[in-house]
């Protein structure tokens, strides 16, 4: 099927006003950190009459960073039930109103003279990430068709790195990285949301859901009809009715029913191992700590705001790159050579790392790591675990599969958050070689259990590993039957008794 402008439009709109926020959460902390440092020291010294050290203003600093986290894993904890009520688009488009809440937190803490108004800002905005970090994909894929699953499956990707790239280039000198500035850099994040606000609801919910989960055919179609234009509709709506009829139950499981199913067990298994090393694979102290890293990397200082946005604009062009690449090439080959990139480069940031006093040039190489560590993060593992999470499950499995997934990855992600400067302090260079493990892991992983799913259908690729787990295909209840009767051309479900 051809991609048609109302899909390019949802997959725009659902991603420019929540995985944008996400990437631009992930890095708009970075330049202005000093800044936010002293805002502490100054409002706490103000209003306990008490000057704190500089291990304590670390302490609050990484607390501000991964706060971030803990409120991506409330979220993800909320995902289940939320798209079950209130379905895929208005799950996205009720959650908007936590980015207004968190935003003007964080834009005027410096005003109310209050530090913890930018912790719980950021806390905020997290949940509200947590939320679309699952739902975006979870609706992209459900609306998509299977030859164009995996482009529109990475759109979200693409606008994490514009996200990050926006907070690099946003947070320069020249722009707000200046210290009267950075409260209003942190709100930012209210504009794309209202863009999504005034412009997703106008588009239909996912099809899927109101056909397996609510049953209103008619919605069904009409929104398989804004969504195709060309194609055969009647088609698709047997596909559905078919994942229908393998159901054992069109209710959404609960997270306990789903990591005691046997069937999925591999399914599971997988979702865990590909968000836990997404996270521990070392990206996100990569995105928290840039120009940290690059510091200690020996790049001048004038210069380190400049080398941080040249590994935003790479970044950017990667994910394009995978998003562009992956109904050509495949999942697999995005995941395992982007962990396997990211693996090599990590170990060459540890050995150029300790090289770097004898051959001054070995800065340039860890430089030069740091952006083959986002470019190989970005061409697949930052997306491609998203959508296989919405691939391997079927519909009434799938909502509980995001929220274990969104689980872990947030769990992560705070880890990494607040864990890397003490690391980095313990172990020095030496830390990137963990990061580099796990990488390597991950990929033969995917070498050796994860099936190639491009252009399979939710029942297939559940097939596909129902052999693993040695579970025989399910069969339809003998009962009755969901059958496709003809009306106005595109059909509607009807139950008939089987004679």
């Amino acid at each position: 099927m051809h991609l048609t402008w109302s899909l390019l439009a949802v997959a725009f709109l659902a991603s420019f006003g929540s995985s944008l926020l996400y990437g631009f959460n992930l890095a708009v902390v970075n330049s202005p950190a000093e800044y936010i440092k002293a805002f502490y020291n100054e409002t706490l010294t103000e209003r306990h009459h008490w000057i704190p050290d500089e291990h304590f203003l670390t302490i609050l600093y990484s607390l501000t960073v991964s706060i971030f986290a803990i409120g991506g894993m409330t979220g993800a904890l909320l995902v289940g039930k939320l798209v079950t009520k209130y379905g895929r688009k208005g799950t996205l488009v009720r959650s908007t109103v936590l980015v207004f809440i968190g935003g003007s937190l964080m834009g005027f803490s410096r005003w109310f003279r209050n530090p913890f108004m930018v912790i719980a800002g950021r806390f905020i905005t997290g949940v509200h990430s947590g939320i679309s970090l699952s739902v975006v994909p979870m609706y992209l894929g459900e609306i998509a068709p299977k030859n164009l699953r995996g482009f529109l499956g990475l759109v979200p990707s693409i606008h994490i790195c514009l996200g990050v790239f926006s907070a690099q280039i946003l947070g320069l000198s020249e722009l707000l990285g200046k210290e009267e500035h950075w409260p209003l850099l942190l709100s930012l994040v209210l504009f794309p949301t209202l863009v999504q606000l005034m412009l997703l609801p106008w588009f239909p919910e996912s099809p899927r859901y109101l056909l397996i989960e609510k049953g209103n055919v008619h919605a069904t179609v009409s929104a398989l009809k804004c969504f195709r234009k060309k194609g055969n509709i009647q088609a698709e709506v047997e596909e559905m009715q078919e994942e229908q009829r393998s159901l054992s139950s069109i209710k959404t499981l609960s997270v306990r029913r789903l990591l005691m199913d046997r069937s999925v067990r591999w399914q599971v298994l997988t979702i865990v191992v590909v968000n836990i090393g997404m996270q521990l694979s070392g990206i996100d102290a990569i995105w928290f700590y840039t120009n940290e890293i690059f510091r200690n990397a020996g790049i001048p200082e004038p210069h380190i705001q400049y080398t941080t946005v040249g590994t935003g604009a790479i970044e950017v062009l990667a994910g394009m790159l995978g998003c562009f690449t992956i109904e050509r090439v495949g999942r697999r080959p995005l995941i395992i050579g982007g962990f396997l990139f990211m693996g090599l480069c990590c170990a060459g940031i540890t050995v150029s790392v300790l090289l770097q006093a004898q051959f001054p040039f070995m800065s340039y190489i860890s430089v030069g790591c740091v952006v083959g560590i986002i470019a190989g993060f970005c061409i697949g593992p930052a997306g491609v675990p998203f959508l296989i999470t919405a691939e391997l499950f079927k519909q009434s499995h799938r909502p509980s599969a995001y929220t274990v997934a969104g689980c872990l990855n947030w769990l992560s992600n705070f880890t990494i958050g607040f864990v890397f400067p003490f690391l980095e302090d313990a172990t020095g260079p030496y830390c990137y070689l963990i990061f580099c493990t796990i990488c390597w892991g991950v990929a033969a992983y995917t070498i050796w259990v994860i099936p190639e799913t491009k252009n399979k259908t939710f029942l297939e690729i559940s097939q596909m590993f129902a052999t693993k787990s040695s579970v025989q295909k399910e069969e339809p209840t003998p009962n009755s039957h969901l059958k496709l009767a003809l009306m106005n051309g595109y059909g509607s479900l009807g139950l008939h008794d089987e004679k």
